[in-house]
């Protein structure tokens, strides 16, 4: 039987190799997830342990707030300058330096830009000296309050070198330096994991990285001869006190190279969640691949079966093809995947500044995931067929037709209980009811619901299929390619899901995106009145800012009425972490964003006062006059009385403080502004205007009301292209299972083309004919997945509501184009079949058993 079987495989290659190309592709996601995350994951401990080669020990104030990775930069206590002195007199201290080393230094550029860093910090840094890490290249240290040294990385970006005078952002508005000196890294590197670097003298990145005078971000100590770094840390714990974090250069080594891959650990969740859908389409098509095999070789398994054979060995004969095609394509697949996860790691490095890289490994994980995934998926998808083989009675050797269709009522049966429980996990995850377990609901509810509308589709297809065919009926090529496609409707249904899967998310992640786009637009168009908006394209953990004084000086413009600048930032407001904002003009803040009062007043604000809205007064019981304390990330804890309640909006902070306690934000200059004209002031005349007073902060520029929420609204543009680019993946999958499938049907109808064309069909009738069977399947599953995409895409809308989700748009012209695409895919799939159906020997085929 295992003869048998090495036999029947070899003699089917070329099916089984295109149903081993969908596995190929999904162990090429798994697979080069890892590769990709291991790589990057040890590239960026070798980065750190060279960061914190020189460090024994570290000290560092604690955070006043806990900020995530994805909600901006972490500000440290500064240290004082009185902590130095007083671990330099700790025993097995042999040298301790005070650091300042803040992201948030941006140099502009030659072109007169700032220098953008996609990911690696922009530290701003005290020079305290060369060390066998860090080396001079040109020039000499900075001495004067205008001079600083950059890394060679920067001084490349920005097209810079050393006598240039440049202008630097900081805390502070732009300020001038000369550069007096270009340093690198040991190892000929021109920076340390892509991180653009300013030094200025102590003194002067005191003021502007820190914001106070006489204290650091944190002190670097060097442990004496036969001391150790961990019975340092703890002399030096002991002798700060509480209120700092001291750690051994090893443990902050650990700590940054950790942090950073938690962060990597995002890029492998869309990566396998990619594959994830990969593998679910070529299920599909390694389901139908078996199931036709197995009705072609009904007679002859019917006689293995009449000479003796029992049905487990059939089971295992089937299988057994199975277990080969998935090894042969997690070899494939694993393989491709290094390749792969190769490319993403250079392209993350380019991206990233010129990130050095590690030498590519391939991680156990790599290996278990890739085989596991391709033989799992590979046999689960071939069981039922095995199992309908090994029901083949051994009378069937005797019989033409041994595979009549069989009733839909289980198959429906089975569809509606599984759709019905997809359905019930989306109500669940997008109705907030699925406890800690929202993403993985919503996950399960999508995967149920595409299999049981996928066990549904037999009971329509042959209906729906004979409408979509009425079209291509004018001809009898058409005719034949329509009654063709209608035949067998579960094989149709398996081949037209695999091509809904990919067009069902792409539709409806269209829905939803678009949906927000135009929720947001309206809801900024209705409730924004400022004709004006200054801002700037976020590409980091740090908001683009501007000079405060630039608010001052556009109010002051003929023509403009009212000028609002926001500042923005995570505190702990009552006990709890909350996004604050700050004003410069309340008056106009109310004005501009119609702000409806609730009680108190919302016009003016006392330096100690404090507004809410009402969602928050209401969640935490406050009222006009409550006192509330309130931490800022770097000014000292103050308490505040909230002096009035404003109407909730999903434009409006939960939280609005005086513009004077910006000065304690992460960033303490106004982040956006909006700026409202008197009427009859036309735009054109004020923005030239604003536009020079924005000379000085090139990170922000100002545009009409319109280009802005433009500008905001389309990087939910570039995440949908992003999303079709990766879902393609999915539809190239279920192209190669339409060839697939017509390919297997034109074996298996062998001798019926024989007699088509013995009868008078011609080569071109054949190739239409064949052509009109795959445009009527692929236009069907890309019909499904609109509908299916569709739905999904509204029912999260829907539970969006809450959100600010309002707007139902459905994009009929993209779906339009699904469509008009699917039948050209159809075309495509049926070149190679229909050549082959045409090329067909008359006399061979009818003779053909």
């Amino acid at each position: 039987m295992f003869r048998a079987t090495l036999k029947s495989l070899l003699a089917r290659k070329v099916r089984l190799i295109l149903s081993g190309l969908a596995v190929v592709l999904g162990v090429m996601f798994v697979s080069g997830a890892f590769v990709l995350t291991d790589t990057l994951g040890r590239s960026f401990d070798a980065i750190f342990a060279d960061a914190y080669e020189g460090v024994d020990v570290n000290v560092a104030g604690t955070p006043k707030i806990d900020v995530g990775e994805a909600e901006g930069m972490q500000v440290a206590t500064p240290v004082p300058a009185t902590v130095l002195d007083k671990v330099r007199t700790v025993p097995g201290v042999a040298e301790a330096t005070g650091v300042v080393g803040v992201d948030g230094a941006r140099l502009i550029g030659a072109n007169g830009k700032a220098v953008a860093s996609f990911g690696p910090p922009q530290l701003g840094e005290n020079w305290t000296g060369e060390s066998d890490l860090v080396r001079l290249r040109e020039g000499r240290a900075p001495q004067a309050d205008d001079e600083i040294v950059i890394n060679r990385a920067l001084a490349a970006a920005g097209k810079v070198k050393v006598g240039d005078r440049v202008g630097v952002l900081t805390l502070q508005p732009k300020q001038e330096f000369t550069i007096v000196g270009v340093f690198g890294y040991s190892g000929g590197r021109d920076s340390i994991g892509g991180a653009n670097e300013i030094m200025f003298t102590t003194p002067v990145a005191q003021r502007l990285m820190l914001g106070a005078p006489d204290t650091f971000s944190n002190i670097s100590v060097t442990a004496a001869d036969g001391v150790s770094d961990e019975a340092l840390r703890d002399a030096v714990a002991a002798a700060v006190g509480s209120g700092f974090e001291v750690k051994t250069g090893t443990q902050l080594s650990e700590e940054a190279a950790a942090s950073l891959k938690e962060g990597l650990s995002f890029f492998n969740r869309i990566l396998l969640g990619f594959a994830a859908v990969a593998l679910l389409v070529g299920t599909f098509l390694i389901l139908n691949t078996f199931s036709i095999i197995v009705a072609q070789r009904t007679r002859e398994l019917a006689l293995m079966r009449a000479v003796g054979a029992s049905g487990r060995q059939i089971i295992g004969s089937v299988v057994l093809e199975a277990v080969a095609v998935g090894l042969v394509a997690s070899v494939l697949g694993l393989g491709a995947g290094v390749g792969i996860g190769a490319l993403l790691a250079y392209l993350f490095s380019t991206f990233a500044g010129g990130l050095t890289l590690a030498g590519i490994g391939v991680p156990l994980s790599a290996v278990v995931g890739a085989f596991s995934v391709g033989l799992v998926i590979t046999v689960v998808a071939a069981l039922l067929p095995a199992l309908r083989a090994s029901r083949i009675p051994p009378i069937a050797a005797m019989q033409d037709v041994a595979t009549p269709d069989r009733p839909l009522t289980r198959v429906t049966v089975a569809g509606s209980i599984v759709t019905a429980v997809g359905g019930g996990l989306l109500a669940l995850g997008l109705t907030g009811n699925a406890g800690g377990n929202t993403l993985a609901t919503i996950l399960g509810g999508v995967l149920f619901a595409f299999i049981g509308v996928a066990l549904l589709t037999p009971l329509i297809s042959r209906p729906v299929v004979g409408l979509l065919g009425a079209v291509f009926a004018w001809s009898v090529p058409g005719k034949l390619g329509r009654l063709n496609s209608g035949r067998n409707p579960r094989r149709t249904a398996i081949t037209a899901a695999a091509l809904m899967v990919g067009i069902a998310l792409v539709t409806g992640v269209t829905v939803i995106l678009d949906s927000a786009k135009s929720s947001i637009s309206g809801l900024a168009q209705d409730s924004v009145k400022a004709e004006l908006v200054i801002a700037g394209a976020q590409s980091g953990p740090r908001p683009p800012s501007f000079d405060p004084a630039v608010l001052e000086k556009a109010a002051a413009i003929p023509g403009v009425r009212m000028v609002d600048g926001e500042y923005g930032d995570l505190a702990m407001v009552g006990g709890q972490r909350t996004w604050v904002a700050a004003s410069s003009d309340v008056a106009a803040l109310r004005q501009i964003f119609g702000a409806e009062r609730t009680a108190g007043d919302i016009d003016r604000l006392a330096p100690d006062g404090m507004l809410v809205s009402s969602d928050t007064a209401t969640a935490r019981g406050l009222s006009v006059g409550s006192k509330v304390p309130v931490q800022t990330s770097r000014g000292e804890a103050r308490t505040y009385t909230v002096t009035g309640i404003y109407a909730s909006s999903q434009l409006t902070n939960p939280v609005v403080l005086p513009a004077e306690a910006a000065r304690g934000f992460t960033i303490p200059q106004p982040i956006q502004g909006f700026i409202q004209l008197a009427p009859g002031t036309p735009v054109a005349d004020v923005q030239p205007q604003i536009e020079a007073l924005l000379a000085d902060s090139p990170e922000v520029s100002v545009a009409d009301l319109g280009t802005f929420i433009e500008q905001q609204t389309g990087q939910l543009d570039g995440l949908l292209r992003m999303i079709q680019i990766l879902l393609a993946l999915a539809i190239v999958i279920a192209v190669l299972g339409i060839v697939n499938t017509l390919a297997l049907s034109v074996l298996e109808r062998t001798r019926e083309l024989g007699l088509l064309r013995a009868i008078g069909l011609r080569r071109a009738q054949t190739m239409r004919m064949i052509t009109v069977e795959a445009v009527v399947i692929s236009v069907f599953g890309a019909l499904l997945g609109v509908v299916v995409g569709a739905g999904l895409g509204a029912a999260v809308v829907e539970a969006l509501r809450d959100e600010g989700i309002t707007d139902l748009v459905l994009p009929w012209t993209q779906m339009g184009i699904f469509l008009g695409l699917a039948a050209i895919i159809g075309v495509v799939a049926a070149a190679l079949p229909a050549v082959r159906a045409a090329r067909i020997n008359v006399l061979g085929a009818i003779a053909h058993d």
